[in-house]
């Protein structure tokens, strides 16, 4: 009984994917008062994706997408496909106005925030939130990614603004606060995963949020925005993954072991009769 017992677990053991594949992540981070002070890191985050990687630097937008008008949250899927679709509990998405507009550069915060790839920035509206959700470039077919960085502008508070990084079931899987750079300044976190996937990342920056261009939702709390997204090429996702070889083992010698049971308690069971057949 002892041998069926450890094959029960042996079996259970090698089915359950939790058992030998856990997401393990790799951080890249850094912060400087100039783009050049960050871009090593950036470069070495570009470099340790493997396969192709997507960026969105704001800067292709067109004026007619760009402050005041607001970003549509589908644009780098179906407008310009990079396999990106934003969502946020505010009210939309806005990108700075390039010099030369109407419209007052950097969200009417000149003093506030500075551009790593000039010159357009991105925020959310009346929330500190963005929700990143991966598809097919182009189409609704939903994807992971197994890289994902971000360039932060004016992280002035610690804990506050962070990446959360979750798997395809809307799992947490990975979360990071990012370092402050200061007024002015840069903060860049970006993580790669092996063994694992991203489904979807939120993005929480700072505590403040920006209602339009010029205004704050409060004249105290930490105001931050985003330049430049890097990440990895997203994939396609299956609702049944192939199994794999381990699992098929392990599917395997469960089977042996339920054919093995089946026969020993028809074997117990002859005994038994034989026994009661007895006079």
């Amino acid at each position: 009984m002892k041998s069926t017992t450890k094959l029960v677990a042996l079996a259970a053991l090698i089915c359950a994917p939790s058992a030998w594949a856990a997401p393990v992540f790799t951080t890249f981070e850094a912060v400087s008062l100039g783009a050049a002070g960050l871009t090593p890191t950036v470069d070495a985050f570009r470099a340790a994706i493997s396969g192709p990687r997507r960026e969105i630097n704001w800067d292709g937008v067109p004026d007619a997408r760009a402050d005041p008008n607001a970003l549509p949250a589908d644009f780098f899927n179906a407008t310009s496909p990079r396999g990106v679709v934003f969502s946020t509990p505010g009210t939309g998405f806005l990108v700075s106005a390039n010099a030369g507009l109407p419209t007052p550069t950097l969200f009417g915060f000149g003093s506030d925030f500075a551009a790593f790839s000039a010159q357009r920035l991105f925020t959310a509206v009346d929330s500190n939130i963005t929700d990143v959700r991966f598809y097919e470039p182009g189409t609704l077919n939903p994807a992971t990614t197994s890289a994902f960085g971000v360039v932060f502008t004016d992280v002035e508070v610690a804990d506050l603004t962070q990446l959360e990084f979750f798997d395809a079931a809307d799992v947490l899987i990975y979360s990071r606060y990012v370092q402050p750079g200061g007024n002015q300044g840069f903060s860049f976190l970006g993580a790669t995963v092996n063994d694992g996937s991203v489904g979807r990342v939120r993005i929480t920056a700072g505590l403040n949020t920006i209602s339009a261009n010029g205004q704050l939702g409060n004249p105290n709390d930490d105001v931050v925005v985003m330049d430049d997204f890097i990440y990895a090429e997203p994939t396609r996702t299956h609702d049944v993954p192939e199994p794999s070889g381990l699992a098929l083992a392990g599917l395997t010698l469960m089977g042996a072991l339920i054919g093995s049971l089946r026969r020993r308690g028809k074997s117990v069971r002859q005994s038994d009769d034989t026994f009661n057949m007895r006079p």
